[in-house]
């Protein structure tokens, strides 16, 4: 968390003195807690499968603080073919496994502040050391979320970002 000025809550309409400089999804869009008792299905923080046919592997999409040392982060999910979350699964507490290539996938959180959806933007998630989270490249496309990534956002935009965030959760 950053301390730089803080930000009003709309939600509360209090003043914070930290602005959140992460946010996460605990799943990915197509899950359902109905699936919890499904045995083809698993939900944990780090993956996801469903009905043994759908697999998910969280992530992260940073964004680069303009004129600072900081970096905002998406904590979200990309679906990946059956094989390279094979790999991934094989490799996940691997030493090395940072050099494995990317691996393609499909954006599957909805980000509400974007528009349009989130869902299905093309990614690719690159594995990073044993014990860090894999970190998400969207595709240099004109979507919003994809061009912040790029160009990097104002912490007035975190801030934005915080308010619009902390107020759909209320």
């Amino acid at each position: 968390m950053s301390s730089e000025h803080g930000f009003t809550c709309t939600c509360c309409n209090s003043h914070h003195s930290d602005v959140p400089m992460n946010f996460s999804s605990p799943a990915p869009a197509h899950w359902d807690e109905s699936l919890a008792e499904d045995p083809d299905s698993l939900l944990s923080s780090d993956q996801c499968v469903i009905k043994g046919e759908h697999f998910f592997v969280r992530g992260l999409v940073e964004i680069p603080v303009i004129g600072s040392d900081e970096v905002f982060s998406w904590g979200v999910w990309v679906s990946l073919s059956a094989t390279n979350f094979a790999r991934a699964a094989e490799v996940w507490d691997t030493p090395g496994r940072e050099n494995e290539p990317p691996y393609f996938g499909w954006f599957s959180t909805e980000l509400p502040i974007y528009r349009p959806t989130t869902i299905n933007l093309k990614t690719r998630l690159h594995t990073r050391p044993v014990g860090e989270r894999p970190w998400i490249d969207l595709e240099p496309t004109d979507h919003p979320l994809a061009v912040e990534q790029r160009t990097g956002i104002t912490m007035d935009r975190v801030r934005e970002i915080a308010a619009a965030v902390l107020d759909s959760a209320g």
